[in-house]
């Protein structure tokens, strides 16, 4: 059976407020290119031909962007929520969708060139999902034993052998687990993986290092990404964005006389920078206007944002 993926893309993005009042979360863009469409290349590639997204906020933005923009040879099966059914609700609804048979999910708000296909073929068959864990501190608290077996989630477990990782959003679901999930309304996964725990059931895990991970869930967090990405991208994903140069700089996007880019800098289509103004760690997204002799630093500007003053440390709609 070939490889089946969830894209849990439901989310209200409420931490990166306000980018997200107008665009979904999942389609927050990555160097100008649509985060879910790049999440549905990578599984793509890595070998998916059937993949389900939920939604919620914003729906008709992420399903307009599936049906036109999912890769060739992908079957997409969208799985609106009108209720957000949360992280346990929406992984059931997406793995019915997708029926028998094991599952990989990833959640929408992640970048990251791991192996996906090399994961979804170490699933252990006897667990009810294997999760795909690294060492994050401060967000370590998966508690794994020495059988590679998880022992607890949140406080310390009494085996006291164990060391305690973080998830990394990248999970292998068996049927037996979206099974055991409540059949209907809302629902919270950590809290499911807890219960399977207390009744002595198995969850695996599969430790990851010398990858890149990024969460993308804070404007922080997203201009890390760029920052990263512009500094050099991983080979797992220099094959996803055309040459990555900083500036990256969109179609139409204008630099006037003695605007400076000291670093760190993506600018989307059609963006206007004014004279004199200097950009450090700045992402702009399409059609945001600059006015001249300003300074931004730290700084994320929504699609057709106008900027008058100079800020540090801004989220600019």
């Amino acid at each position: 059976m070939s490889m089946q993926v969830a894209l849990l893309a439901a989310g209200l993005g409420t931490r990166l407020r306000p980018l997200t009042h107008s665009v979904p979360k999942a389609l927050v863009p990555v160097l100008n290119r649509p985060l879910l469409g790049l999440l549905l290349s990578q599984v793509r590639q890595a070998g998916a031909r059937r993949v389900a997204v939920n939604t919620h906020h914003l729906a008709e933005q992420v399903r307009d962007f599936l049906e036109k923009q999912a890769p060739p040879g992908l079957e997409v099966i969208v799985r609106h929520e009108p209720e957000i059914l949360g992280t346990g609700g929406g992984l059931r609804s997406l793995g019915t969708a997708l029926g028998d048979g094991p599952f990989v999910a990833i959640n929408a708000d992640i970048l990251t060139d791991l192996d996906i296909a090399g994961i979804y073929r170490r699933h252990d068959d006897r667990a009810l999902a294997t999760l795909v864990l690294h060492d994050r501190p401060p967000y370590n608290n998966v508690w794994l034993g020495d059988d590679q077996r998880i022992t607890g989630i949140g406080a310390r477990p009494a085996d006291s052998s164990a060391r305690p990782l973080a998830y990394t959003g990248i999970q292998v679901v068996s049927r037996r687990m979206v099974e055991m999930l409540p059949a209907s309304g809302p629902a919270d996964l950590v809290a499911a993986w807890r219960q399977a725990l207390a009744r002595g059931e198995t969850l695996a895990a599969v430790v990851v290092s010398g990858h890149f991970w990024q969460d993308l869930g804070t404007p922080e967090a997203y201009l890390a990404a760029h920052r990263r990405l512009l500094s050099g991208v991983p080979a797992g994903l220099a094959g996803f964005f055309p040459r990555v140069t900083d500036p990256f700089l969109g179609e139409g996007t204008v630099m006037e006389e003695g605007a400076l880019c000291a670093g760190g800098v993506c600018l989307g289509k059609e963006v206007r920078v004014g004279r004199g103004t200097r950009l450090e760690n700045v992402v702009a997204w399409d059609r945001a206007w600059i006015g001249p002799g300003l300074d931004l630093n730290a700084c994320v500007l929504g699609r057709g944002a106008r900027v008058t003053a100079s800020a540090r440390q801004a989220v600019l709609v």
